[in-house]
């Protein structure tokens, strides 16, 4: 039986679990191969050359093996480096990558290629872990959160309502819904945007670089598309409550 070889692919590591006392199960998001589950042998060992390697939220290059068939769904690990160019993030940085990553695990299929996707993302981490994001984090998450969902075809269209496709009045105010989709607010809900606003933010998804469109596009939206985005990825994750979220209402409770 032929054996494919995956090698020097660009990768994170989304989160590791043990598989047995030495060694991990990594799922890992690639560029050209999607969301893939890795075994890396004997990673746990002090003399493993993976140990320093296999760290979350780093740029790395992959290599492994899949049978002729494909259809094992974890793949041995051949090969791992570390390509460089930022440094793991903490604080509040850390926790939006976690979460990043949590969203990722949730929501991506094995083996569906996003690439598009996978620059963006390398993208956030390279703001993460530069130590210079400041009240940009906010923004960098929720250009994200619009990416994500509209890469998985998640995301209606933003210019008109979603169920009688009538175009958006500039002064009104609608509301995001993981159900219903773009809707007219009612007088009691406070998380709507104007339509102009939500025009704004498809005409930033329709930019032929739409990632730094949406990050000029949602600063000025952050307090109302939080909620709501939050709420729509909340929905489509299923129970139950996204762990970073708990997390992070756990910190501001103390």
């Amino acid at each position: 039986m032929a054996i494919r070889r995956i090698a020097e692919e660009p990768a994170y590591i989304l989160h590791s679990y043990d598989w047995s006392e030495s060694s991990l199960i990594l799922e890992v998001f690639s560029r050209h191969w999607g969301r893939v589950a890795l075994v890396a042998k004997g990673a746990k060992k002090p003399t493993s050359n993976f140990r320093p390697v296999l760290l979350p939220l780093q740029p790395l290059r992959l290599g492994w093996s899949v049978p002729g068939e494909g259809r094992a769904e974890i793949h041995p690990l051949k090969g791992a480096e570390w390509v460089g160019g930022h440094v793991m993030p903490s604080g509040d940085a850390l926790l939006a990558g976690l979460y990043l990553n949590e969203l990722l695990l949730r929501l991506l299929a094995r083996e569906d290629t996003h690439a598009t996707l996978f620059d963006n993302y390398a993208g956030v981490l390279r703001v993460l872990g530069s130590g210079a994001h400041g009240e940009a984090l906010e923004p960098v998450l929720r250009a994200f959160e619009l990416l994500l969902l509209r890469e998985l075809g998640l995301l209606p269209r933003l210019d008109a309502q979603t169920t009688t496709l009538a175009a958006l009045q500039p002064a009104a105010s609608y509301v995001l819904l993981a159900e219903g989709g773009l809707r007219q607010a009612g007088s009691g809900e406070r998380a709507a945007l104007a339509g102009a606003q939500w025009c704004a933010l498809q005409a930033a998804l329709d930019a032929p670089d739409a990632y730094p469109a949406l990050l000029r596009c949602v600063a000025a939206t952050n307090g109302e598309l939080k909620p709501q985005l939050r709420a729509v990825l909340q929905y489509h994750c299923g129970s139950p409550l996204l762990r970073t979220r708990q997390l992070m209402i756990d910190l501001q409770s103390l």
